[in-house]
C-alpha cells in the first residue's frame, strides 16, 4: 500500500537505527519529546524505542485533544447536555472523558441524550432530522479537525440550520511555519514527523543530527502530507469561521494566551457558548490522578501511583487513560508498565 509499507521496511529501519547510533555522543543523555500520541503508539506498537541507543529516551508530551482537555471543560459539555430537550453530539472517546461528577456516558444513562458521532457532518444531519430540537457539537480537536468544523458552520448558515450550534474549538490549523518560534526563542530544535515507524526513526534522526551541528531549526519529515506553509483553503475557511481566544486552560498546562479558537464574530449566532451560556468553573484535577506531569513528560505513565491498579481504560481516572491516543493507554495496551516495573 503506497504510503504504509514502504515506511515499514525492516532493513530501512535497521539502517535508521545504525544512522542514530552514528550521531549519539558517549556520556551525552538525550531527550526527544513526541507530542502526538499518534506517535506514542506507533512508538510501542513497533517496538521503535528498542532500536533507539540507551541514551536516546522518548519522552510523551500533551498528546491529543482529549488528553489535554481540562475537567471545568468537561463540566461545560455534560451542562449543555442535561439542557432540556437538547441533543449533544460528540466523538466517542470524549464521552468516556471524567468531569467533576461523571462523564458524558453518565449523563447519558442519566437521560441526556447524548450521541456519538464520527464527523461534524453527522451532528448536523442530526439537526436537519430535529428541527424542533437544539443540537449541539462538541467541537473537540486540534488541526485535523478544525477545519471540517468549520465548513460545517458554513454548510448549516448556507441552508439555514438554525437549530445547530457549537461549544468553540480547541486549536488551529498547522503546517511548519508556526513552530519557528520554538527554535527561535528556546534554541529547541522541531520536526514535523509522519507516524510510520520510519517516519519515527528518521525524525529523531534529524533531530540528533541536528543537535550534533549544533543546529535549531524547523524540519519537515512528513512532506508527503505536511505543505510548510499549512493548507491554504483550510487556513482561509478557519480565519472566516473562528477566531484566537485570549486565554485558554489546558490540562497539566495552565492558561496559554491565544493557544484555542472560538467561533468569531461572524458566527456568533451559531455559538453554543453563547447561545445557552456554560458554567466556565475550573475544577482540579483528582490528587490521585498524574496526567498533568505525563502530558508535560515530567514523568513516564508507569511512574503515576493509579497507573494500572485504580487507573485502567475500563476504569479511567485520567485523561490519558481514557483516550486511545493517550501515553498511558499506549503504556497499557502494549504492556510496558510491567516492564518498566520489573527494571525497577
Amino acid at each position: 500500500m503506497r504510503f504504509v509499507d514502504e515506511f515499514r521496511d525492516r532493513e530501512l529501519g535497521r539502517a535508521l537505527a545504525a544512522e542514530i547510533l552514528s550521531l549519539v555522543e558517549a556520556g551525552r543523555h538525550y531527550k526527544v519529546m513526541e507530542v502526538c500520541g499518534g506517535h506514542t503508539h506507533s512508538i510501542y506498537k513497533y517496538g521503535i524505542d528498542d532500536l533507539l541507543p540507551e541514551n536516546v529516551e522518548l519522552v510523551h508530551g500533551p498528546g491529543c485533544p482529549v488528553c489535554v482537555i481540562p475537567m471545568g471543560r468537561v463540566d461545560d459539555g455534560i451542562a449543555l447536555a442535561k439542557i432540556p430537550g437538547a441533543i449533544f453530539t460528540c466523538f466517542g472517546d470524549m464521552m468516556r472523558v471524567p468531569g467533576s461528577n461523571g462523564s458524558l456516558l453518565d449523563a447519558k444513562a442519566e437521560g441526556a441524550d447524548v450521541r456519538m458521532v464520527y464527523s461534524p457532518l453527522d451532528a448536523l444531519r442530526i439537526a436537519k432530522k430535529n428541527p424542533d430540537r437544539e443540537v449541539i457539537f462538541f467541537a473537540l480537536g486540534f488541526e485535523t479537525t478544525a477545519p471540517s468544523t468549520a465548513l460545517t458552520l458554513r454548510r448549516a448558515r448556507a441552508e439555514g440550520v438554525s437549530n445547530f450550534s457549537c461549544p468553540g474549538h480547541v486549536s488551529t490549523v498547522v503546517g511548519a511555519r508556526p513552530f519557528e518560534f520554538i527554535p527561535a526563542d528556546y534554541g529547541r530544535p522541531v520536526v514535523i514527523s509522519g507516524f510510520e515507524p520510519l517516519d519515527i526513526l528518521q525524525s529523531v534522526s534529524m533531530i540528533l543530527r541536528q543537535l550534533a551541528e549544533g543546529r535549531s531549526e524547523v524540519e519537515n519529515q512528513y512532506s508527503r502530507v505536511v505543505p510548510y506553509e499549512g493548507n491554504m483553503t483550510a487556513l482561509k475557511v478557519m480565519a472566516e469561521v473562528f477566531e484566537l481566544r485570549p486565554h485558554f486552560e489546558w490540562r497539566g498546562l495552565g492558561f496559554i494566551s491565544q493557544s484555542a479558537l472560538a467561533l468569531s464574530e461572524a458566527y456568533a449566532d451559531l455559538d453554543a457558548e453563547r447561545r445557552f451560556g456554560v458554567p466556565g468553573v475550573r475544577v482540579a484535577d483528582p490528587k490521585a490522578c498524574q496526567c498533568g506531569e505525563v502530558l508535560k513528560g515530567v514523568i513516564k505513565p508507569w511512574e503515576c501511583k493509579v497507573f494500572g491498579t485504580a487507573c485502567t481504560p475500563e476504569r479511567p481516572i485520567g485523561t490519558c487513560m481514557v483516550s486511545p491516543e493517550g501515553a498511558c493507554a499506549a503504556y497499557y495496551s502494549y504492556g510496558r508498565y510491567a516492564t518498566e516495573r520489573e527494571v525497577v
